[in-house]
Parts: structure tokens; sequence; C-alpha cells
């Protein structure tokens, strides 16, 4: 696909959205057992340079697409460093000190995240919906926040994760990469072809993370880690670097930036789900109302408005 061709139909671009998100929510919740098992800053890179062995055809400039300019330059380095880099390190330091199904809970908010971000670098008004939209999201957020120790159940014999509350912070962060990614991402897509997108900005990516990435290599016991968690941490690389960003990029040609937020509500679903079903983790009555109130307000700001 290069960036000549048209938008894809409104319904594919919905699938590919919808599919995107999915499995950024399910990847999240299994990158549990590998941070358990590498650096973050080890597993980042690793992650980085899995894909760039998988795509580097997609580097090549097609020949009806106009060299980048300046500009497009810098989306490109702020795409990776926020959307990937900065969202990577985050997201994994934060699964690792709390529950997926917290990190589920919080990563609801992206929508009204995104609809901050476009109100203040595009300029789009935030309608009385939106506002409301944007409380239900913070009174998701706090519930959890105030939810007692029990409440981020866990597995047995896995142990309580460490420092939850900064843990949700991180993912806090995470969501606003996140939401950085989709408003920077929208302005890429009409100039660059998805492939390409991915391509480049997952080579930022690893060159952003090889410094620490090397040094943690060179200390780290590779032959301790099983053949199971290297299946998985290949899967993992694949599905962050490569599936879940041309998905997006794929969906954003054919959809407004707005309304593409629409589908970030399968990432929450997707990673609470599988830290339940997968993980063996548990809800507790107060994290049901948090994702209540944050799905609501996924709801609410996303819901199209009445045509005349």
């Amino acid at each position: 696909m290069n960036a000549a061709r048209p938008a894809p139909g409104r319904l594919l671009a919905y699938g590919c959205l919808a599919l995107s998100m999915s499995l950024v929510g399910s990847y999240v919740a299994l990158s549990k057992p590998l941070v358990l098992a590498f650096p973050v800053f080890l597993l980042a890179w690793l992650r980085f340079g899995i894909a760039a062995l998988a795509m580097p055809h997609w580097l090549r400039r097609p020949p009806d697409e106009p060299a980048m300019s300046m500009r497009t330059r810098g989306l490109v380095f702020l795409e990776s460093f926020l959307g990937n880099f900065l969202f990577s390190i985050c997201m994994l330091f934060g699964v690792s000190m709390t529950t997926a199904v917290s990190a589920g809970v919080i990563m609801a908010s992206i929508p009204a995240v995104v609809a901050i971000g476009s109100r203040v670098f595009l300029r789009e008004a935030i309608t009385r919906r939106t506002a409301l939209a944007i409380a239900c999201a913070a009174g998701g957020i706090g519930l959890l926040a105030i939810a007692p120790a029990e409440s981020t159940a866990h597995p047995a014999g896995a142990g309580t994760p460490a420092m939850p509350w900064l843990g949700n912070l991180l993912v806090f962060c995470a969501v606003l990469c996140e939401a950085a990614y989709a408003v920077i991402g929208k302005s890429l897509t009409g100039k660059l072809s998805p492939k390409r997108i991915s391509s480049l900005i997952n080579l930022w990516g690893f060159m952003l993370s090889t410094p620490l990435g090397l040094w943690f290599a060179l200390r780290f016991d590779f032959g301790a880690v099983p053949l199971g968690l290297w299946g998985l941490l290949v899967v993992y690389a694949l599905a962050a670097s490569i599936w879940t960003v041309w998905l997006w990029m794929t969906g954003l040609k054919g959809v407004p930036a707005s309304q593409a937020g629409v589908f970030t509500v399968m990432l929450p679903v997707s990673a609470a789900l599988v830290g339940v079903l997968v993980l063996g983790e548990s809800l507790s009555l107060l994290q049901v109302c948090a994702f209540a109130f944050a799905l609501l307000g996924v709801v609410l700001a996303t819901w199209p408005a009445r045509r005349s």
C-alpha cells in the first residue's frame, strides 16, 4: 500500500482500527510475563530489533510518494518517541508494578485524552458531551485509585504487584503517549503510506533503545529464558511494532481521528479480558464500577452525532 492509493472503505477502516486496538490491549496484558523475565529496556530493544528484521523492505520510498519535508521528518520522530518508545517504556514498567485489569481501566481514558489533545493541537471544539466523557473517565481512574489493596487481585503465588500506585501512574503516562500517537498519526497518513510509517517509527524506536538495550544485553543471561517466552517475545514484537501500527494507520486513512477514538475501547477491554481469562486475575466490585465509569466516558465521547 502506498500514499497514492485511495483510503480504505469505511467498514474496512473500522475493522482495521478495532483489530489494532484489540491487539494492543492483548499484548499489553501478555507483556507481564515478559517483564518478569527481561529488563524493560532490554525487552524494548529486542522488540524493535525483531520487528526491524521483519520489515526492511517497508523502508523503501514508493516511486509515487514525495520526499519527506523537515516537518514530516519531525512528526515521524515524535510519533516514534512518544507513541512507540516512551509508550513502551511507561507501559512495560507500569504493568510490572500493577495488574492488567487496573491497566485496562486506566487505558479506558484514552478517548477523553485524545479529545483534549485534539482541542489543544488541532483546535477542535470540546462539546458538552465530550467534557462529560472526560469527567467519567477521570471518575473511573479516581475509583481505581481509592480501591483497597485486595481489589488488585492476582494469581496465587504470583506475589502482590510492587508499588501499584506508581504502576498506575506510569500506565497513565502511556495513555498520554498513545493520545499523541493518535493525533500525530492522522497528520502522517496524508503524507506517507501505512507500511512506511510503521517501518520508520520502528527504526527510530530501535535507535533510541539501543544504548540501554546493549548495556543490559551484555549483563543478561539469555540461556535462562524458557523457550516459550522466546515465542511470546516474537509475537509481542510483531504485534506491537508491525501489525498494530499498520492496521491503525490503514484505518486512519479512511476515518477522521476523532471518530477513530471510539475503537480505543477495544484496548482496555481486551487487556482486562486477557488479565482475567489468561493471567488468572480477578475483578473486584470497585474495579467493575471503575470500568463502567470509564467505558461510559468512551461511549459519550465517541457516540456519533445525530444526523439531520
